[in-house]
């Protein structure tokens, strides 16, 4: 019997591909999203090799193209009869020091993880206002602790995104709206594979296992993993600045 469905943007690598796959495992029907279709099929017919009774459906989905997001999440809704859950994961990381690197870099990071994010949950809220209810997720990072060299945007888009979702919070308060706020630390992906220090660095197939527990428990908000991140998150924040710019 299904748990119920899950929609995924920016499943076709990382935290989101490996999710999908969890959540399979777990019962869930799966709405999987992302700008590489031709990766999302190969991702479907993966799980259905082991999972043979999910039901899969996938859209191409660009999150930064805006317009596009409410109609392919519309027609997901309708192939899977309802969404449960919309995981708003797509996101991207492009390093760089501001005043060095073109400013359009810093801005592509914000359109992605900011603009699209706030779309997405939008749109998904107005679908979970309609039927009643729903839970949304957002992937933010330890990253929005503090602004971080190197990462200014991405620090801030991630910061941004919880931000939002707080105050979607409380705006829903009385609904039958869940939300939850998702901070990783070092999870063994693409996004973060080049940097030189990765500490307490897990496997993306642990990183998955630990999302799925957090969302399955409607958790307000939870670093991931819960240790050792949930102490140095908060360490992050009142660091001197000259060891923040030593990282």
């Amino acid at each position: 019997m299904s748990k119920g469905s899950i929609i995924i943007t920016g499943a076709s690598d990382g935290i989101g591909k490996n999710l999908a796959f969890e959540m399979a495992k777990r019962g869930y029907q799966l709405g999987l999203t992302a700008r590489r279709i031709n990766k999302l099929e190969e991702i479907k017919t993966a799980i259905l090799k082991t999972y043979p009774n999910c039901r899969i459906e996938v859209a191409a989905l660009d999150v930064s193209d805006y317009e596009e997001i409410g109609p392919c999440l519309d027609g997901l809704k309708t192939k899977l009869g309802s969404i449960d859950i919309v995981l708003a994961n797509a996101g991207i990381a492009k390093s760089g020091k501001v005043g060095k690197t073109p400013w359009q870099q810093h801005v592509e990071v914000i359109n992605t993880n900011v603009n699209g994010a706030i779309v997405t949950l939008s749109e998904a809220l107005r679908i979970f206002k309609a039927q009643g209810h729903g839970h949304l997720v957002g992937t933010s990072s330890v990253a929005a602790f503090r602004g971080l060299p190197n990462n200014a945007a991405y620090s801030a888009s991630k910061a941004a995104l919880a931000t939002f979702m707080e105050g979607i919070r409380a705006e829903t308060l009385n609904e039958k709206i869940d939300v939850s706020v998702l901070y990783p630390g070092f999870i063994d992906t693409a996004i973060n594979r080049d940097l030189k220090n990765r500490p307490f660095v897990i496997s993306v197939e642990e990183g998955a296992k630990l999302f799925a527990d957090l969302i399955e428990a409607k958790v307000h908000s939870s670093t991931v993993p819960k240790w050792p991140w949930s102490l140095l998150g908060t360490l992050i924040k009142v660091l001197p600045t000259s060891l923040i710019a030593k990282m």
